[in-house]
């Protein structure tokens, strides 16, 4: 998993409420099992036609927010199934943070297992932001270890559990976290060889 330290882009507005999984990765694109090659589905429904021709008018078909990698929406993003194809999704676009005034959350825990940063700001606070981020010249940073996120002369506070912000930081998902202590794994299963050694055979 990458480092999430700070990042610093134009933000994506997407002035809606209750986006859920389904809108982020529909189901019919939910057979791997694999963290890449979903970017190209993220928001399939919204983005493409029956045709499978681009939406022109939607937020990530325009030239200035197809590099994005923040999200701003409104109330209760993530909510519906609980597919984790959907933080995939967003990181394979290249969104490595998500704004909002809440989050469902089944959704915001896998959203930190997968790299993800979910930022929760009050919603007139994210009302300014999604009218910022309308200026297709204006960028955004949210900075992590300063849990701020900062739009021209506006700063914003924002709060994240210590151990989940030591993660992001650090790179660690599960996976990583469980190397980190190689060691004493390693060193467990050589006693147990000698002291139970038929459970080896």
């Amino acid at each position: 998993m990458e480092k999430f330290i700070s990042v610093t882009s134009i933000a994506a507005p997407l002035p809606l409420i209750n986006i859920d999984t389904d809108m982020i990765i529909p189901k019919q694109f939910l057979k791997t099992i694999k963290r890449t090659g979903l970017g190209k589905n993220l928001f399939h429904e919204m983005r493409f036609d029956v045709s499978e021709n681009e939406i022109a008018d939607f937020v990530l078909n325009k030239a200035a927010y197809r590099n994005a990698k923040i999200l701003v929406a409104r109330d209760n993003f993530g909510c519906g199934s609980s597919r984790e194809h959907a933080p995939w999704a967003l990181i394979d676009f290249g969104i490595s943070c998500v704004i909002a005034p809440s989050f469902a959350d089944i959704f915001f825990n896998n959203c930190f297992k997968n790299g993800i940063l979910p930022v929760i700001l009050p919603a007139d606070q994210v009302d300014e932001l999604l009218k910022f981020a309308e200026d297709q010249s204006n960028s955004v940073t949210v900075d992590l270890a300063k849990q701020e996120v900062r739009a021209a002369n506006k700063v914003f506070k924002f709060d994240v559990d210590a151990f989940r912000k030591h993660c992001l930081i650090e790179g660690l998902d599960d996976i990583g976290l469980t190397l980190q202590k190689d060691d004493k794994i390693t060193n467990f299963e050589t006693r147990n060889r000698q002291v139970t050694p038929w459970l080896y055979e």
